[in-house]
């Protein structure tokens, strides 16, 4: 699997970015992170931070955090947009 998804239960901006990769139809593997910061040692090894969402795309060599961030890289990456603008209009 060449997406992995870290993740918080219950965190609507975790669900924003499940919705584009189902809607885009990828796979990826889901991460489910603990709810105290103290405990996101993994995410901070990843992004240098304790927020999720976090993607990694292994196949692109990205590691990414802030759901506006993934979803444009996503919809760049994997989705029909042809431009950054076409990409804010779906916001």
């Amino acid at each position: 699997m060449s997406i992995t998804l870290y993740r918080l239960e219950g965190c609507p901006f975790c669900e924003f970015v499940v919705d584009k990769l189902d809607e885009l139809d990828l796979e990826y593997d889901s991460v489910w992170v603990e709810g105290p910061h103290s405990k996101r040692d993994e995410v901070k090894a990843i992004t240098g931070q304790r927020q999720v969402p976090v993607v990694v795309d292994d196949d692109y060599g990205v590691s990414m955090s802030q759901s506006s961030r993934i979803f444009e890289f996503l919809e760049t990456t994997y989705g029909d947009a042809d431009s950054p603008e076409e990409v804010e209009a779906a916001f």
